[in-house]
């Protein structure tokens, strides 16, 4: 599929426009990943709907001279190709950071968004962590500094990979960990920990429901989606992948998928 570029924020940004009908899914990768992680889902959608998918700044084969670096401004990024390309009932789907970026765009433009999906994200939504885990954040912090590219690399293993996580996923998720552009991944990764916070500000903001499709490696917490999505929420739970469920069975997330876009169609 032939990738274009638009610029956003003096950024060139790498994307995709494949398929065609009156709705758009627009999809937004996670942390140091790409748009390729999304090959089947844009394969599987295409034919009924316009399917976007982007290198989210420093990711992928998209720009990486920015200056300042924040999740506010991916979100920016994905109004201003919503806005570039005159996209009208926008359904976005963001797999984990990517779940935050779209939290950003759909409040930020609610004229073109109708639906938002969350992939494996929002699972202690306006939540901090626990306590006995601060120790673990403070030192993450401090190994980022000094260790960017090992200390991501041993993150993805502890948190985002399971055991049975097929090696070929493994060996891909670790390589982009490993390989992401420091300058970037220093500023967006330590405000996620603190993301809870917007989380709590946002949510409430959501013209619509919130749907999430979250994988039961790492169980969701549902108390504070009672609380915090205005229009409430639904999550259609998933077993047996890790982290990246759009790698180990596609087949499942394009279904799940497919009944939340219609669920929120037929809204």
């Amino acid at each position: 599929m032939e990738k274009k570029t638009i610029q956003s924020n003096r950024v060139e940004i790498s994307y995709r426009d494949v398929g065609k009908g009156d709705t758009t899914l627009f999809f937004v990768h996670g942390s140091y990943i790409d748009q390729t992680y999304w090959d089947k889902q844009v394969d599987f959608f295409k034919a009924n709907y316009r399917v976007i998918t982007i290198d989210l700044p420093g990711h992928g084969a998209s720009g990486k001279h920015r200056e300042q670096w924040s999740i506010e401004g991916f979100g920016d990024d994905v109004v201003n190709v919503i806005r570039e390309l005159k996209l009208k009932n926008v359904i976005l789907i963001g797999h984990s950071l990517g779940g935050s970026v779209i939290l950003f765009a759909a409040v930020k433009e609610p004229s073109s968004v109708i639906g938002f999906i969350g992939v494996d994200n929002f699972k202690m939504a306006g939540t901090p962590l626990p306590k006995e885990y601060q120790d673990q954040v403070e030192t993450i912090k401090q190994n980022l500094q000094t260790n960017f590219a090992e200390t991501n690399e041993r993150y993805a293993r502890m948190a985002l990979l399971t055991p049975q996580t097929p090696p070929e996923v493994s060996d891909r998720v670790v390589k982009d960990y490993h390989n992401a552009y420091k300058p970037m991944g220093i500023p967006t990764t330590l405000e996620v920990f603190d993301f809870y916070k917007k989380e709590q500000e946002l949510l409430p903001k959501l013209n619509f429901k919130l749907f999430l499709i979250n994988v039961d490696y790492i169980p969701t917490l549902e108390e504070p989606l009672k609380r915090y999505p205005a229009n409430g929420y639904k999550v259609f739970h998933m077993e047996g992948t890790s982290h990246y469920p759009m790698l180990e069975n596609p087949g499942r997330l394009n279904e799940l998928l497919n009944q939340a876009i219609l669920e929120i169609l037929s809204a």
